[in-house]
């Protein structure tokens, strides 16, 4: 599987963190001394991403830094956004650097390692064939770290619904695979992916997977203070 775009979501605030990112992005937060976002990028990298979009805007300047440090070498555009656009906006802003194929999306605060490469690899796929967007998901013994008290999610035939009650506990992994033809449904700047994947229930259109290997959430800082000295 080579020459996929990826695009990494690391503009938020990082707030359930606490006063850990007082002063550090959320996505340079450390576990194992190795900072989320590189994490993210070299478990990428190591799939056959070539080109990655990272959207920027809470203490920015600290990521830009990071890039350079580390990935001078790399093909990596930072996509930063003075006013903060939300998940969707975000990708929406960046679609110039993303192309015109579809794209990977996923989300800095979610730990991937070498056990989930084998299911990451089979959901990416034949990527290119999908027509609206696909997500990863997770039942919940296979989702760590930070989870609602509810499911996000159902899953049936590989159609996405919303979780309702009685419904198995199924977690969005934060992976995904976009067609950016979606983007056409929504006509903001600023949006949340949630609201472009209820477009896409709406029209029974939303599809989805389910992994098998056991997803990490570093979604606040129980989550954080669980994984940083694993």
């Amino acid at each position: 599987m080579t020459g996929f775009n990826l695009m990494i979501l690391a503009a938020g605030y990082g707030k359930r963190m606490n006063k850990l990112t007082h002063s550090i992005p959320k996505p340079l937060l450390k576990i194992n001394n190795k900072e989320l976002l590189r994490h993210n990028i070299d478990f990428f990298t190591n799939l056959g991403c070539k080109k990655i979009i990272i959207n920027t805007h809470y203490l920015h300047d600290k990521v830009q830094h990071c890039i350079e440090r580390y990935y001078s070498d790399r093909n990596i555009i930072i996509s930063y956004e003075p006013t903060l656009l939300n998940t969707g906006g975000g990708i929406k802003n960046a679609l110039s650097s993303l192309g015109n194929n579809n794209f990977i999306v996923t989300n800095s605060d979610i730990l991937w390692k070498e056990n989930n490469s084998e299911d990451v690899l089979k959901f990416i796929n034949n990527f290119q064939e999908i027509e609206t967007c696909k997500l990863l998901l997770a039942n919940d013994n296979n989702f760590i770290g930070l989870k609602k008290s509810v499911g996000d999610f159902s899953c049936k035939d590989s159609l996405v619904a919303r979780w309702k009650k009685n419904d198995p506990y199924l977690y969005y992994t934060g992976l995904q695979i976009i067609n950016p033809i979606v983007f056409k449904l929504i006509e903001e700047v600023y949006f949340s992916l949630n609201q472009l994947w209820d477009l896409l229930i709406a029209k029974n259109s939303l599809r989805g997977e389910i992994c098998h290997s056991k997803i990490a959430h570093i979604g606040d800082i129980n989550a954080f203070n669980q994984f940083k000295d694993n």
